[in-house]
């Protein structure tokens, strides 16, 4: 086992619960001690309001990234900085990757220069990928993190540990340090990182075995884009027939209709103050994420054999209409080609809630 499972010794009685409960603080209490050192990778907008955070926290964070513009900020700040992942390796107890896709995160681990290679002992006890990836993907990296070594093993810490930690939140949640963490993994690991996790969130909800992190958050990002469509599809109607979306808005927020992307996130420009579509749909969670999102959530239906309908749809208006290339692209798409001639004129970078303008053709509330 790769941590005593210290837990499993204390009975499951009434009487002791609240030892269980002091076990744990204790246990995170304990092993956030080990993860002064951190190491981070992936500078982008997520990544870079992360590491600041965790700055901020008082851990003495080490960074890298391939742009070297924001490498150079870092390091104006008095920052350490690394060339490679193998660099962050040597100088961390622990290692946080914010990263674009699968294949950018099994480049930073696995390729040459990466944070790990078979059989090779390893300073970092602990990995955190934050990307939002298939579950596959993530599966496959804990077997190949649990297959390497400790240099120095530390209390009951025996081998290196990943876990996969997706968020939710965008932007403002990660420069407020409010974000959701969904982690997949260990719980012994999970509890040990919890501190780290509060340093750059306020939320963080343990999803089970390694890769169901990855899972909740493209199940969660499913089910965000099918209810955008809904509601905007359903408002673009009532515009159509006559009522204005404002009117239709608080019937919806009123009765069995309501839901995030209609009373938190109205996809109607005009109808709701602070959110996208009041900008011009500027901001947010681009299209073109939530398109990587929708192809990750189907291939991973294709592949264990589940039909997802609404998923292959949604996919559909984002591929076919020719919004982003991917390697598998759905086929036969029945939907017209109106959002992706929009998109190609550079509607791709503006939040996934434009599709209400741009595919639906719903009109702006005056």
């Amino acid at each position: 086992m790769a941590i005593s499972r210290v837990r499993s010794l204390i009975p499951l009685s009434n009487g002791v619960r609240n030892s269980v409960s002091s076990f744990s603080r204790f246990y995170s209490s304990t092993f956030s001690t080990h993860f002064e050192n951190v190491g981070f990778i992936g500078l982008g907008n997520m990544g870079c309001r992360m590491a600041n955070n965790l700055i901020k926290a008082g851990y003495k964070v080490a960074v890298h990234d391939i742009n070297h513009e924001v490498m150079r900020m870092f390091a104006d700040r008095g920052v350490p900085t690394e060339e490679t992942p193998s660099g962050i390796a040597e100088t961390s107890d622990v290692v946080i990757t914010m990263l674009p896709s699968s294949s950018h995160v099994l480049d930073v681990y696995t390729g040459p220069n990466g944070l790990i290679n078979d059989g090779n002992l390893l300073r970092p006890m602990l990995f955190i990928d934050s990307s939002t990836i298939d579950p596959q993907t993530s599966r496959r990296l804990s077997v190949a993190v649990s297959n390497c070594g400790l240099k120095q093993k530390k209390d009951i810490w025996e081998i290196p540990m990943i876990l996969d930690a997706p968020v939710s939140g965008g932007v403002l949640a990660a420069e407020a340090g409010t974000l959701t963490f969904m982690v997949g993994g260990s719980e012994e690991a999970y509890l040990a990182a919890k501190p780290l996790f509060l340093a750059m969130g306020k939320n963080t909800i343990y999803c089970g075995g390694a890769g169901n992190g990855s899972a909740a958050k493209i199940c969660n990002n499913l089910a965000m884009a099918v209810s955008m469509l809904g509601v905007s599809e359903a408002l673009a109607l009532g515009q159509s027939l006559g009522i204005t979306a404002g009117t239709l808005t608080k019937i919806f927020n009123s009765s069995s209709a309501r839901c995030w992307s209609s009373d938190s996130y109205n996809p109607v420009p005009g109808v709701m103050e602070g959110v996208p579509s009041s900008r011009n749909y500027i901001g947010g969670f681009a299209t073109k994420l939530m398109a990587k999102d929708l192809n990750l959530a189907a291939e991973s239906a294709k592949e264990i054999g589940l039909k997802c309908p609404l998923a292959s749809q949604a996919q559909e208006i984002c591929n076919e209409s020719r919004l982003i290339s991917y390697d598998h692209p759905f086929e036969n798409s029945s939907f017209d080609h109106r959002f992706g001639e929009l998109c190609k004129e550079g509607h791709e970078t503006k939040d996934f809630s434009c599709v209400f303008r741009h595919y639906f053709s719903g009109k702006d509330e005056h």
